[in-house]
């Protein structure tokens, strides 16, 4: 095979996913906590025909040498924690988290996953859930016939019950940080999931130990600017186009020679 078939070939596949990424960024423009992503690109092997310094003589070296490259491939995809844009709601049970951290909340399974989607509800047990009707980590019990909620800045829950003048603490909203946000596990539902890359979960009270506070009645937007997005989506056909043209430029090469052999 004509070694640049293969080079442009391994630029398409790039292009193609880089391309899949941005497509995902620009549908969840609108998807509350939503965190963008890029992808992360790496040049291939190289094969050196001639190594940089050897013996070109008997008092002479090369210079550079010369090294062919194999093409490129994407290594990985890094998703951006930088906050979004604050929307102000004006509900009691939107929160979000001014700064660093992650709400907690179980799954099913028993497991805790991680979420920057603070658009909160409560089940029929009284108890704060996600909108997928996963409980939030520590489990917070609404108190029959409440009437106003009060979520503080430092993540004490407050509740004013029928009958009474004066709210009563009911819990305590904590979030999790983590030393390395960016290798958090994606997987979907607005969740992530601790790994080894991300590190332990350090738990703590909103406003403490450098987390972020609480902002009830407000929420977090997509962090993803869509102008920046289709710029991206620009440079990428324009790079799948000159590999594709990288393409068709070997095949009449090798056509030539075909045909006049």
């Amino acid at each position: 095979m004509h070694g640049a078939l293969f080079v442009a070939k391994t630029g398409l596949s790039a292009q193609d996913t880089s391309l899949k990424l941005i497509s995902n960024n620009l549908a969840n423009v609108s998807t509350v906590g939503y965190k963008k992503e890029r992808p992360v690109f790496e040049d291939l092997m190289y094969q050196a025909r001639r190594q940089p310094g050897a013996q070109s003589g008997d008092e002479s070296t090369l210079p550079s040498g010369l090294q062919v490259g194999s093409g490129v491939r994407v290594v990985g995809t890094q998703k951006s924690h930088m906050a979004g844009d604050p929307m102000v709601t004006e509900e009691a049970f939107d929160v979000m988290v001014d700064g660093r951290g992650f709400f907690q909340v179980q799954r099913p399974s028993g497991e805790t996953a991680y979420t920057r989607n603070g658009q909160f509800g409560v089940n029929e047990n009284n108890q704060i859930v996600t909108n997928e009707g996963y409980l939030v980590q520590p489990v917070i019990t609404l108190p029959a016939e409440t009437m106003e909620l009060t979520i503080a800045e430092d993540g004490t829950v407050s509740a004013l019950t029928a009958g009474n003048q004066n709210p009563q603490q009911i819990g305590q909203m904590q979030t999790a940080d983590f030393v390395n946000p960016v290798g958090l596990r994606a997987i979907g539902q607005n969740l992530f999931l601790e790994t080894p890359a991300s590190g332990a979960p350090l738990i703590n009270n909103p406003g403490d130990a450098g987390a972020g506070h609480l902002r009830q009645g407000m929420l977090e937007g997509s962090n993803v600017n869509s102008v920046e997005e289709l710029v991206n989506m620009i440079t990428t056909q324009r790079g799948y186009e000159m590999n594709s043209k990288v393409i068709s430029t070997a095949d009449e090469m090798l056509s030539f020679v075909t045909q006049q052999l």
